[in-house]
């Protein structure tokens, strides 16, 4: 019988170029795995200089100091005594690659560089490392000369290689290839590898974690093995949030899950496993006929156990127990996920607090609930006992020397709200919703018109040209009537700006400080293209800008329950508009009749458009499918051709608004994010004359005439 074994994974909140406190976690991560009894300990991808790093990557400074890092953990004795896999970027034979150090008592063991590289949606890992695309390959990897010395030889080896313990046999996978459809770990558990590291830098997005946890439990449930899947923690810089969630795997089971949302900087999980259960469960002689078959890897041995030596203590303390994975709703995610960004952004910023222009409306209201409830993660975090958190708290909320027991009362201190309405156009229903909210979760809120504001610059064209603009409503021409809202909408980010450099000296906070400004626009609108440019929008960061507004109602009908905040009730009940133009008797300003289709109906191109790679024709075919046919809800192919081209249409010629848009925590796979994730022109042909337009209008004319034919033949 296999002796037990305990092994220990890790979530860890790193910070791009934070060498030194990067160094301090991955230390501490070590320490705790220790302490638990652990004698295998994996760390998220690329942990000694952060994942996030971007074309810092390019920089040989990275390097070196990497092995700065790398140096102190060699030399540290208080680590020694555990195997130790670590993510760190290395040079060799002038390529750059992303790989993992396996140490051990001080030593490394070997090097294994990340074969299959990520190289779409957010990331651009081709940009700055070579894929080690030779599997089962090994050369030698000749070490700086201060390494050379401790290590007491020249070089170690390097590549897709296996470790051979006295006890078992272990490997790692890096991110990226657990998502690839041959994946290392199907060779390596035919060649006896019973023990598979994961090292990832894993981002969040909205239902996400799913297909992690399917992908690991198909691998273990299907070959059999121990799974120890790493990933980091946290906003390492970017519009990224990296969620944790690190996890053991045993035969398809969970034996180990830590928090996927956490101000926790360092969460360690651990879980003893029997390697007797892998054995067994590896019995099947259809498996043994692919594993004499399957390719050799190169075998490093290792003079050293993984299992306990004290067989007593196997017996009293056993296997750890199964159990279920755990998830969270999506309406949990978007109220921990951006919440838990925003507080690294805040603490890293050094900023004093958030600046939010509330209107009244969903959008600014689910961004407002957002930083409540990071206030609520930051009171629970307190009462925990977290120190970092303890001593950001302590600096950004500076009006008292005691710290916050609420999260209305931190909120008070570090959020600021302000509606900025206008005579004709603000209703008394959207100033009363901002007011209640804001008191409900007690924010500082100001209440502020700007009539002057638009007044005075409208009337500068007049000055200069004689000519008066006017609303639609008013007689106006539509080029007017846009030009006039799109004063009211600058002049709210000018005023936000202007706010959130001087509240806090009005308060007299001590220190002074400034404020950041969060947006609020959603992913549909910014796929639409419906906000102007450079209008309240435009932000320094954006906590909604990549949720669906089919997500966020869904959200604030959650928080209003779970959060206890039935004001949120009025956000859901209200009809959405911008309230840009002068209300009447008989107009107000609706946004989805403004923007010629529903929100349901973005959600739906966005995916199409983004995730099934559909331009506008193949778009139409799709949904005949699903829109078309006869009965209620259902369309003709006219009206869905309408539908398609017009968004179309508007997504072209508004591209260019995302060149521009408010950096936003990432969250729905159909971002338009032009910054990084979605990389299209922003000058298109114009829509209606496009090729693909002309043959949507043909399909739709043959279908009406066949449909004509059908009814004469009846």
């Amino acid at each position: 019988m296999a002796p037990l074994v305990t092994l220990a994974t890790c979530a860890l909140n790193q910070w791009s170029l934070d060498f030194e406190g990067n160094l301090r976690r991955i230390k501490q991560s070590i320490i705790k795995a220790k302490e638990a009894g652990a004698t295998l300990r994996v760390g998220p991808e690329l942990e000694i200089p952060g994942y996030g790093c971007l074309d810092h990557f390019l920089e040989t400074e990275v390097y070196d100091n990497s092995w700065d890092s790398l140096y102190s953990i060699l030399t540290d004795s208080s680590l020694h005594g555990i195997m130790i896999d670590v993510g760190l970027p290395l040079l060799h034979r002038n390529c750059r690659y992303n790989a993992r150090a396996l140490i051990l008592d001080g030593k490394i063991l070997c090097f294994r560089p990340k074969l299959y590289l990520a190289n779409d949606g957010n990331f651009r890992e081709m940009r700055f490392f070579t894929p080690w695309n030779r599997p089962r390959h090994v050369e030698q990897y000749y070490l700086p000369p201060r390494i050379q010395k401790h290590q007491g030889c020249r070089h170690v080896p390097i590549g897709d290689v296996v470790l051979s313990t006295i006890d078992t046999c272990l490997a790692a996978e890096t991110c990226e290839e657990l998502f690839t459809p041959n994946s290392p770990h199907i060779n390596m558990g035919l060649n006896g590898v019973e023990v598979f590291t994961n090292s990832s830098g894993s981002h969040h997005s909205l239902r996400k974690l799913n297909e992690r946890i399917a992908l690991i439990q198909e691998a273990t449930r299907k070959n059999g093995g121990v799974y120890l899947y790493s990933n980091q923690l946290g906003c390492d810089g970017d519009r990224l949030y990296y969620d944790g969630c690190a996890m053991i795997f045993v035969n398809g089971d969970i034996v180990g899950q830590s928090s996927q949302f956490s101000l926790n900087e360092v969460e360690v999980v651990v879980a003893t496993v029997d390697l007797e259960k892998v054995r067994s469960y590896r019995f099947a002689p259809s498996r043994g006929m692919q594993a004499v078959a399957a390719p050799e890897y190169q075998r490093i041995e290792v003079d050293y156990s993984l299992s306990h030596e004290n067989l007593d203590l196997d017996l009293d303390q056993g296997p750890t127990p199964a159990r279920p994975a755990r998830y969270h709703l999506p309406e949990e995610e978007i109220a921990l996920g951006p919440a838990c960004w925003l507080w690294d952004y805040l603490r890293r910023s050094k900023a004093a607090g958030f600046f939010v222009p509330l209107s009244g409306g969903i959008d600014s209201c689910a961004t407002a609930t957002i930083v409540y409830s990071m206030c609520r993660l930051v009171i629970a975090a307190i009462k925990e006992g977290n120190e970092q958190v303890i001593a950001d708290v302590k600096r950004i909320a500076a009006y008292k020397s005691e710290l916050p027991e609420t999260a209305e009362e931190l909120c008070n201190q570090i959020f600021y709200t302000c509606y900025m309405g206008m005579e004709n156009q603000s209703s008394k229903e959207t100033r009363d919703r901002s007011k209640d909210l804001s008191a409900r979760i007690g924010s500082y809120h100001t209440d502020v018109n700007i009539d002057d504001m638009f007044h005075s610059t409208k009337n500068i064209l007049t000055q200069a040209t004689g000519f008066t603009p006017k609303f639609k409503v008013h007689g106006g021409s539509q080029t007017s009537n846009l030009a006039l809202q799109n004063i009211q909408a600058r002049s709210r980010m000018v005023l936000a700006y202007y706010f959130a450099q001087e509240l806090c000296e009005v308060r007299e906070r001590p220190g002074g400080g400034s404020l950041l400004v969060l947006g609020s626009s959603n992913v549909d609108e910014c796929l639409r293209g419906y906000l102007t440019k450079y209008d309240c929008s435009s932000a320094d960061i954006n906590p909604i800008g990549s949720i669906s507004k089919t997500d966020l109602k869904r959200f604030i009908g959650w928080a209003a329950k779970d959060f206890g905040m039935p004001i949120l009730v009025d956000f859901l009940d209200a009809v959405p508009t911008a309230e840009l133009e002068p209300i009447t008797a008989t107009y107000v300003q609706s946004d989805e009749v403004d923007m010629g289709m529903t929100y349901d109906d973005l959600s739906r191109f966005g995916t199409l458009r983004k995730l099934d790679h559909l331009g506008p024709y193949g778009m139409f075919l799709r949904l005949l499918d699903e829109w078309g046919g006869e009965g209620d809800g259902k369309l003709g192919p006219r009206e869905i051709a309408r539908k398609v081209k017009l968004f179309f249409h508007y997504y072209q010629i508004n591209r260019h608004k995302q060149t521009v848009a408010t950096p936003a925590y990432h969250a729905e796979s159909y971002s338009p994010d032009d910054h990084r994730f979605d990389l299209r022109p922003f000058v298109y042909p114009p829509g209606f004359e496009s090729w693909s337009f002309k043959k949507i209008d043909a399909r739709v004319e043959a279908l009406e005439q066949r449909k004509q034919k059908q009814k004469q033949v009846a």
